[in-house]
């Protein structure tokens, strides 16, 4: 199983070919167009199932699935979490919860960004115990930039998330501190002196430990599409 997650900084329709050549079985995408925009070359893979979010349909949180996996968007959404979607994953080697993740929410005025994430794992408690779970996309967070005092930053997420059994596999995979990555999956502006990490895929326990390979893109060649790399995991197949 690959997960791949990508803010691809709009227009995925001309951009598409590229992610889709790493043979994703899902795929999370931010800032894509509604898919009645999406008009795609013979050539290029077309998904089993795609689920679109948003308001603008130029720039929306997108999840497309491949190869006998298929996606069902859970009924106890809670739409106050705009870009925190739970959705049921079902293939024949795996079922699991995915929350597909694109930490921006300016109508939230009391937290449009991290603290999105933080209330949805709150209100979804109940999904997140004892159950097969997959939290990805782009958080929009750093441990760098926690306010000293305030419970809902980044450290406290994560935090918060291990004591329920779910893990970074980025900072699992690679031995990474939270705060001190290596591998930036932001380049703001495009600028390879200013690199970011926070793209995360968490991942419960029993997933976790089958990470086969983790890799995040390259600026030099990822930086024609998009300022933000895309994070590519793949699971081996006896994560059932």
């Amino acid at each position: 199983m690959k997960i791949i997650t990508w803010n691809c900084n709009m227009a995925f329709k001309k951009k598409a070919r590229s992610i889709l050549e790493y043979n994703p079985d899902i795929l999370v995408i931010q800032e894509c167009e509604h898919p009645d925009k999406l008009f795609f070359p013979d050539d290029i893979a077309k998904p089993i199932d795609a689920l679109w979010f948003g308001q603008n349909f130029n720039k929306g949180l997108a999840v497309f699935s491949y190869n006998d996996f298929h996606l069902t968007a859970l009924e106890v959404q809670n739409d106050t979490f705009r870009h925190v979607i739970p959705i049921a994953v079902t293939s024949p080697e795996i079922n699991f919860n995915l929350f597909a993740i694109w930490a921006n929410n300016p109508s939230d005025t009391d937290g449009a960004y991290i603290r999105q994430v933080w209330k949805a794992v709150a209100y979804y408690d109940k999904l997140l115990i004892n159950t097969k779970t997959i939290l990805i996309g782009d958080f929009n967070s750093n441990k760098i930039w926690d306010r000293k005092g305030r419970l809902t930053n980044h450290e406290n997420l994560v935090n918060l998330l291990e004591q329920k059994g779910i893990f970074s596999t980025y900072h699992g995979h690679h031995k990474q501190l939270q705060g001190l990555e290596a591998h930036p999956t932001l380049y703001m502006y495009r600028h390879e002196n200013k690199p970011y990490h926070i793209d995360y895929c968490f991942a419960s326990e029993d997933i976790m430990s089958n990470i086969d390979t983790l890799v995040i893109g390259e600026f030099d060649f990822w930086k024609t599409y998009s300022d933000h790399m895309p994070l590519m995991i793949s699971f081996s197949s006896n994560c059932s």
